[in-house]
């Protein structure tokens, strides 16, 4: 029998990049078995999950290393919303080098840290990953531009709500319920203590509209004309937009109701489904999703 030549993996990830370009969506890693892959690099790992999302790698992101190296050999991975410096301490107990937050890490969109470098906040969280040899990359724009948003994907499992999903819509049709009951029943599988909402707590709710995260008051306005919910399930708003235009809706009469969970808990299912993401496709592989919480407290 005459020997065939082997791919290598990098090979393999090229070819199913240029599959992707072309429109074609396949499971990039259905032919290639990672089973006896006993270590795997940072860059590595990056370069598995953006062979699964469209068109990546994208030219502009905020999905870049924050600090460390492509090149580190992990020994470990937790995934989160937000590094914070219990986050650090967590990974450094569970020898973990690699941290996959999905939201910024140095307090602005971009990390931008160049004014922040005799700061001794940033110093702390900094110096304290680089003491320990710790990559940080963050996955945020990747995860979200999934052939299926993996965000969305995630809090839907989070809530219970998989039966009611439809693959890429933002439209859940639940068991009918009043706005008081969906409002429970959120606090309880999200592990929310208290949330923000406007309208009529007898209302009755079935069509939801699912935005978590902070898209932005245009986004959700423009979804709420063009589906016409019942209620608007979101990660949070600026005050003077969709929770003023859901106000004038209920006084002219509209069932429109909005529940504002808070941006974190919103979209901490998007962290657990990486997590879940490399438990299957990097099996050996120490893998610790740990929930961030929320920095704003309830008195």
């Amino acid at each position: 029998m005459t020997e065939q030549p082997q791919t290598t993996r990098r090979e393999f990830i090229h070819k199913a990049g240029v599959l992707i370009g072309a429109g074609i969506m396949v499971n990039p890693l259905s032919g290639y078995s990672f089973t006896e892959k006993k270590t795997w690099t940072v860059g590595e790992i990056i370069d598995s999950f953006l062979s699964q999302v469209p068109n990546a790698p994208f030219a502009q992101t905020v999905d870049t290393i924050k600090i460390g190296s492509r090149d580190t050999v992990v020994t470990g991975v937790v995934t989160t919303m937000f590094t914070s410096m219990e986050i650090i301490k967590k990974a450094i107990d569970l020898k973990a080098n690699l941290i996959i937050p999905h939201e910024p890490t140095f307090f602005s969109g971009q990390d931008e840290t160049d004014y922040l470098q005799n700061d001794p906040v940033f110093r702390a969280k900094y110096d304290l990953m680089a003491a320990h040899a710790i990559t940080l990359w963050r996955n945020h724009d990747y995860v979200h531009r999934m052939q299926d948003d993996g965000v969305r994907v995630g809090v839907v499992g989070d809530l219970g709500w998989k039966e009611y999903y439809t693959p890429g819509s933002r439209i859940l049709n639940i068991p009918k319920t009043d706005l008081r009951g969906l409002i429970n029943h959120i606090k309880a599988k999200l592990g929310v203590p208290a949330m923000r909402y406007v309208g009529d707590l007898s209302q009755i709710c079935s069509k939801v509209l699912l935005l978590p995260g902070a898209v932005g008051g245009r986004l959700q306005l423009t979804q709420i004309m063009e589906h016409r919910p019942d209620v608007l399930v979101c990660g949070e708003s600026n005050e003077w937009e969709t929770p003023e235009y859901v106000r004038a809706a209920n006084e002219i009469g509209m069932k429109l109701s909005m529940i504002e969970i808070g941006h974190s808990a919103s979209e901490e299912g998007g962290s657990e489904f990486i997590k879940n993401w490399l438990n299957e496709n990097m099996p050996g592989l120490p893998v610790y999703h740990i929930p961030s919480g929320n920095s704003l407290q309830i008195f």
